[in-house]
């Protein structure tokens, strides 16, 4: 399958002894220090009387006691005389880089995860600081299914690009990597795996299909589970590098806006220019996408 530089999908498994997968969609303050007891009463003060105090025993006194000196312990004062009051420890800093998208239609925020695919973001990132992606439209649109841009001008020229990008689909799903469910954002390729450039997707529904699949050790393969289905003793070069296996890099997600994104694949489609098919009408430009967060 492609996707998609911009040419219809074709979904199509060319690998010994797999048969063909299905077709794509047709296109997601304190806590009380004693539980009540008759004999003990709320006050955090200590009793004065000793008929009350032995009225306590000791289980009370030693509550009474932690009530009490628990404010003193929460403020302690400094060599100098101050009340030092202890402070909540320092969140860790999210080290995720954050892209802002204006569009036409609306913002949306990108998150990405250079800890997951690093290659594709900074790929990614470099674009971004290029303005390659100002000016140019989310050209393919197709609604249960998902809405890409960043390869094509308004007047649907192709921009150039740089060489692409090593692709990373198994690994980052091996780090902890998300799939490609509803409102990531992944990379899109022809049907060579290491073919992607700038042109990115938006899932905007669970497409597993698109996940990469994880090849179990040995050669050849003793099992091996695809789409439901069990196959034994598969030679393993029948499996490395096949472009349904390898599945699209997932390398961050929509953290703001995506009503914007629901907007966009709702729209009309139709054929525009040099595409056949599913480019949105109106055009959603791309006015500016801006880095507003950086890695520390």
């Amino acid at each position: 399958m492609q996707l998609f530089e911009c040419r219809p999908i074709e979904l199509k498994i060319q690998m010994l002894g797999l048969s063909p997968a299905p077709s794509p969609p047709t296109v997601h303050h304190c806590s009380p220090m004693f539980t009540a007891n008759p004999l003990l009463h709320a006050s955090t003060t200590l009793p004065t009387s000793i008929e009350r105090l032995l009225r306590w025993g000791w289980v009370g006194i030693v509550c009474a006691v932690a009530c009490f000196l628990q404010p003193i312990q929460a403020q302690t004062p400094s060599a100098n005389g101050t009340v030092m009051t202890p402070s909540a420890e320092p969140q860790a800093a999210n080290p995720n880089p954050q892209v802002k998208f204006v569009t036409s239609m609306g913002d949306f925020v990108l998150e990405l995860y250079p800890d997951k695919a690093p290659k594709t973001v900074a790929n990614f990132l470099q674009y971004v600081k290029d303005h390659h992606y100002d000016g140019t439209v989310f050209h393919r649109v197709i609604n249960s299914f998902m809405v890409q841009g960043g390869g094509y001008t308004k007047t649907l020229t192709e921009k150039k690009t740089r060489p692409p990008v090593v692709h990373e689909g198994q690994a980052a799903l091996a780090k902890g990597g998300s799939k490609n469910v509803v409102g990531t954002v992944a990379m899109a390729r022809t049907s060579e795996p290491n073919s992607a450039t700038s042109q990115f997707f938006i899932n905007v529904a669970d497409n597993a299909f698109l996940d990469p699949t994880p090849i179990p050790p040995g050669d050849p393969v003793p099992s091996f589970t695809y789409q439901g289905k069990t196959y034994n003793n598969i030679p393993r070069s029948n499996l490395e590098g096949n472009p349904q296996l390898v599945g699209y890099t997932v390398f961050g997600k929509v953290i703001q806006g995506m009503d914007v994104v629901n907007r966009i694949k709702a729209l009309p489609t139709g054929a525009m220019g040099p595409l056949p098919s599913d480019v949105p009408k109106p055009l959603v430009t791309i006015q500016s996408a801006n880095i507003i967060k950086s890695t520390p």
